[in-house]
């Protein structure tokens, strides 16, 4: 009776369709879209007016909480083709075979900005993708730049809270509040470096490069590991703003990275990326000068090569931006069999904080919203909960249990052992080898002479802001750490001496 009474109800559906006529969200026909129900022509507004009621409230809740980072964003779909066979260093079936295609998608965004801000901003890029696998969804959440401002992930509200408004004064992002921030975080010599260059203002998303940031394990079905790195090659070629281009653009819109990349999918000038990636074994971690999982540091090619692992091709805008980019939720630790999370600090944080931040947009079932959904089928017993649907049926809703169909975990997708070293616990210990400036001065002398003076010009003029100097000495001692004449160039265009700085030099 209930099978009948449940095919009755979609025959129901299918037949009793207005066509173009307007509806409740229950699918009843509207009467008058025009006027609210009212007591004669010019009485009061009744509350028994369902339509208008549901209007309004649907119209009260058209914004969901917007993202604290990351808000700002644009998206596309697409698909991934595997270069080779990686199944000797990972279990993860989508990079298992040459020519091996998973559809997937991607958003794009500004970190650090709120979401109607211009793309045209000094800022790190998101550049998140989320693979439909056919052992479900594995998030790549990376940015544009290859390292990150800091190391832990405790320091990640106050350095966002630095960045962000004024508690005050709720201005825009203060140079005073962010050196201050940094002037004590040695750390972010590096990424300010980047930051501050011309890729701090990528030209739009297609031309863009990507990195997963942090260091990753692979392994294999016989639990050996691998440390990766990712990277994201454009085949449209790179290409960055100065900040004069940027200003440019700027001064007549704000949201061109966006409409570029939907306007170029659309003309079937679909975007393309390589996918390469960097290996290391933990027995190679003490032959280098630093720590391989520092988020602050790269992998030399010299030290670790790139490897292609495969080719992803953007080829259809969203239908609806709402539902398919604003409700998009990723997380670095949306894994796979044979992909899991390295030692790195920062990491181990975003795996708690990024799950959590989109149950509290999207609440605790976010998952199930189609964007977000696996592609496979899903066998769980977490159930219930604001906007639960998936179907739950069945008096079981527990595991372990005798009664049939019996669920059963599967021990072959064990998590990989990992080793840790003898000794106490510690909240005050920071990691082995930080090596805060080094890097930092070997990108600065990678610089063309051109990208040399923007660098200059845009930290110094960033610094020339800041009232406090004794923050613009120990940023700027930071900078002459990492290459004196990268300092000395600094020095000069904020009007101070060596002097000036030498009390903030590490010994």
């Amino acid at each position: 009776m209930l099978k009948k009474g449940l095919a009755l109800g979609l025959v129901l559906a299918s037949t009793f369709t207005f066509a173009q006529t307007l509806t409740t969200n229950t699918g009843s026909p509207v009467g008058d879209n025009q006027n609210s129900k009212t007591i004669g022509n010019n009485g009061q507004v009744l509350l028994e007016d369902i339509h208008l009621i549901e209007k309004l409230a649907a119209f009260d809740r058209e914004r969901i909480p917007e993202r604290v980072v990351h808000a700002r964003g644009a998206g596309a779909f697409g698909e991934f083709v595997a270069a080779a066979d990686f199944s000797d260093v990972t279990a993860a079936g989508f990079l298992s075979q040459a020519g091996k295609k998973t559809p997937l998608m991607v958003r794009f965004s500004t970190v650090t900005h709120q979401q109607g801000s211009p793309e045209t901003y000094r800022d790190p890029r998101g550049f998140a993708v989320k693979f439909y696998t056919e052992e479900g969804n594995y998030d790549l959440v990376g940015n544009n730049l290859p390292v990150f401002f800091i190391r832990d992930a405790i320091k990640f509200p106050d350095m966002v809270h630095a960045f962000k408004p004024s508690p005050l004064t709720n201005g825009a992002s203060d140079p005073n509040r962010v050196f201050d921030f940094f002037a004590n975080v040695p750390e972010s010599t590096h990424m300010l470096t980047w930051l501050f260059s011309d890729y701090g203002t990528p030209a739009n998303y297609r031309e863009m490069v990507g990195s997963g940031v942090h260091a990753f394990k692979w392994v294999n079905d016989k639990g050996e590991v691998t440390y990766v790195k990712y990277s994201w090659k454009p085949a449209q070629g790179e290409r960055n703003l100065t900040a004069d281009e940027a200003a440019k653009i700027q001064a007549t819109q704000i949201e061109h990275a966006t409409l570029d990349l939907y306007n170029e999918i659309e003309k079937g000038n679909f975007p393309k990326w390589d996918l390469y990636v960097q290996m290391l074994k933990k027995e190679d971690f003490a032959k280098l000068d630093f720590n391989p999982v520092d988020v602050t540091k790269v992998w030399p090619e010299s030290v670790a090569k790139l490897v292609k692992v495969g080719t992803m091709t953007l080829n259809a805008n969203p239908t609806n931006y709402f539902q398919q980019v604003e409700q998009a939720a990723f997380s670095p630790g949306t894994l796979v069999y044979g992909i899991e999370p390295s030692e790195d600090k920062l990491l181990q944080g975003r795996l708690f904080s990024y799950f959590d931040t989109q149950r509290h947009r999207l609440t605790g079932n976010f998952q199930q919203i189609p964007v977000n959904a696996p592609k496979n089928k899903v066998t769980t017993y977490n159930q219930d909960g604001y906007m639960s649907l998936r179907p739950q049926t069945g008096d079981v809703n527990y595991q372990p249990s005798e009664n049939k169909p019996q669920v059963k975990e599967d021990t072959k997708f064990k998590y990989s052992k990992s080793e840790f070293l003898a000794g106490t616990t510690t909240t005050q210990a920071t990691i082995d080898k930080e090596n805060n400036f080094a890097q930092a001065g070997d990108l600065y002398r990678s610089f063309s002479k051109k990208d040399k003076e923007n660098l200059i010009k845009n930290l110094s003029g960033a610094l020339n802001s800041v009232k406090n100097k004794v923050i613009v000495k120990k940023m700027i001692a930071h900078f002459y750490q990492a290459d004196v004449e990268y300092g000395t160039r600094l020095l000069k265009a904020t009007n101070l001496k060596v002097t000036d700085i030498q009390e903030y030099i590490k010994k």
